[in-house]
């Protein structure tokens, strides 16, 4: 072993006093070196060292700019009061992120809030309504990363199954477009109407095929379908306001089969600005949704165990959403 080069340098003979100047520094320095040895050896509370690489559930905290506390990640949704999403926020924390949930009562207002730049994420959407809300708006949002499908149901206070349904009843769909024509689409499987050209992802009302439908159907906002059950035979209900309404997934009386491969454009998904499309923190911010258990287990069981968990590769999803949008340029 080579010799260690001194801390200071030999003091240059100068008589006793300086000998004992320099002997009394050497002896201060050889004193703090032990305690700081012994505290940083100790394994007490009061010194973490952290090791470059540490792989401790808590990573170092952004300080500054996204995803900071003074400048957090906001992320939009329909149903903030959901448990899995303080879940998320926590496992976010824990990866050094700080987020801001929006909550919004109603599905128009995430989409315009995330392009007028209000938000940076939004989470509450599937395929075909961020593709309806591009065209429409001539935005240019772009899925991030998938959550789940979930399966669309149809209940009712009056009827526990489709058979008890009279013919000439009514029954109530969401009104924006993309819902509209998946409940018209679950309607049809039930046996409850009859669709021009046996359906597609744009039907409307007006394909119904009134002399053939059991049913009369209108369209109402999303939000007040469950509040419709007293007066009609049955709603289509989105996800998001079951539980609201007092009722349990189980009760569905018909559902649609969200396993099915033509139902990718309704695989709901993170949005961004396209600018953003490939921002790591937004990305970090999917992957942490998707990995931690914890989440997964808080969506399945709000979802009432209905909800089918997928991490859809990106590519699917910005493929779908360009098809579905040509789609709707070429219906219109």
């Amino acid at each position: 072993m080579s010799e260690q080069t001194p801390l200071i340098s030999a003091p240059k003979k100068r008589g006793k006093l300086y000998a004992l100047i320099a002997a009394g520094i050497v002896v201060a320095i050889a004193i703090i070196t032990a305690i700081v040895l012994a505290v940083t050896s100790s394994g007490g509370d009061d010194v973490a060292p952290v090791s470059p690489g540490d792989d401790s559930d808590t990573a170092a905290a952004i300080t500054e700019g996204k995803g900071s506390s003074a400048d957090p990640v906001t992320i939009g949704v329909v149903g903030a009061s959901d448990p899995y999403w303080e879940v998320y926020k926590d496992a976010a924390a824990a990866e050094g992120i700080s987020i801001d949930l929006v909550d919004f009562g109603s599905y128009e207002l995430p989409n315009p809030a995330l392009t007028a730049g209000d938000l940076d994420l939004n989470q509450f959407q599937h395929i075909i309504y961020l593709a309806q809300y591009n065209e429409a708006a001539g935005a240019d949002l772009a899925p991030i990363g998938a959550t789940a499908i979930y399966p669309l149901g149809l209940y009712s206070t009056q009827f526990g199954s489709l058979e008890e349904i009279p013919a000439g009843s009514t029954v109530a769909v969401p009104n924006d477009a993309s819902n509209l024509a998946r409940s018209l689409l679950v309607l049809q499987s039930a046996g409850l109407i009859e669709l021009d050209g046996g359906g597609s992802i744009f039907v409307t009302l007006d394909d119904i095929k009134t002399d053939t439908s059991k049913v009369k159907v209108i369209a109402l906002e999303a939000a007040l379908a469950p509040t419709s059950l007293p007066d009609v035979a049955a709603a289509i209900i989105n996800n998001d306001f079951v539980e609201d309404a007092g009722l349990s997934f189980s009760d569905a009386i018909a559902t649609d089969d969200p396993s099915d491969a033509n139902a990718v454009p309704y695989i709901n998904i993170f949005a961004a600005r396209a600018d953003d499309a490939n921002n790591e923190l937004y990305l970090q911010l999917v992957d942490i949704f998707q990995s931690t258990q914890a989440v997964q287990d808080g969506v399945l069981e709000v979802s009432g165990n209905t909800a089918v968990l997928l991490q859809t590769p990106v590519g699917d999803l910005v493929d779908s959403l360009s098809t579905v949008q040509s789609d709707i340029r070429a219906q219109g």
